[in-house]
């Protein structure tokens, strides 16, 4: 009982806004979805996060996963070939510059809290350019040495998600707090039939097919209606 206690406390660390990771800084382009008239109610809002979260799950989702059981079974071949797969499957330069600085910086601090040599050599090869350091494959590494399970890892992810979207929504859309947290409360809803739509899925299986909000992307890198990055 002890034991899961303190697996619980690490899940609510690593899933917490605050962890320092960045998290704040992005929004997944809302700002221009806002602007154009496609986000501009709770209603559109859920529908934007959940399109998101599932672009999410069939990538970022796959991609941790796939890190979480490589390192469990001290596998850094495997964790490094999913790293540069997932990057791949970004096609803005912002989404890509995401996930690298904020994998990144979960690296550094899991390295400061874990003695791993799998982690230490990941950090390594970010450092020098040999990995891109995507942040759901630090999370896939962090999250099964602190003991977390795959379950709640995708939970983790997906709420990540979600939060930074409906977090940024309270600055650029016509929401208030009761509307984001009925939304995430909501879609939490959707989250174990995702998770079992995409458990058994490999890094061949990965894809990130919304068109709309990798257009939203590009006009976002570029546009001036911007309060985050993408």
């Amino acid at each position: 009982m002890g034991k899961r206690l303190t697996t619980v406390m690490r899940l609510l660390q690593f899933s917490d806004s605050a962890f320092p990771v960045g998290t704040f800084s992005f929004s997944n382009g809302l700002e221009t979805a806002a602007h154009h008239g496609i986000v501009h109610d709770a209603r559109t809002l859920e529908s934007y996060t959940r399109s998101l979260m599932r672009q999410a799950a069939y990538s970022d989702g796959i991609a941790a996963l796939e890190a979480c059981r490589a390192t469990g079974g001290n596998r850094y071949d495997r964790v490094l070939e999913t790293d540069r797969r997932l990057l791949r499957c970004k096609m803005n330069g912002e989404a890509r510059l995401m996930l690298r600085r904020m994998g990144k910086k979960l690296a550094e601090l899991g390295s400061s809290l874990f003695d791993s040599d799998l982690l230490r050599q990941w950090l390594g090869d970010i450092r020098t350019d040999a990995a891109p350091g995507t942040y759901p494959v630090a999370q896939g590494i962090t999250f099964s040495l602190a003991g977390v399970n795959e379950k709640e890892l995708f939970c983790s992810l997906q709420y990540g998600v979600a939060n930074m979207i409906l977090s940024a929504a309270l600055r650029c859309v016509r929401v208030s707090h009761y509307d984001t947290q009925r939304i995430l409360f909501a879609l939490g809803d959707e989250l174990p039939e995702l998770y079992e739509e995409i458990r058994t899925l490999s890094t061949d299986d990965m894809n990130a097919f919304v068109p709309e909000a990798d257009i939203l992307a590009s006009l976002h890198e570029k546009g001036n209606m911007r309060m985050f990055m993408n």
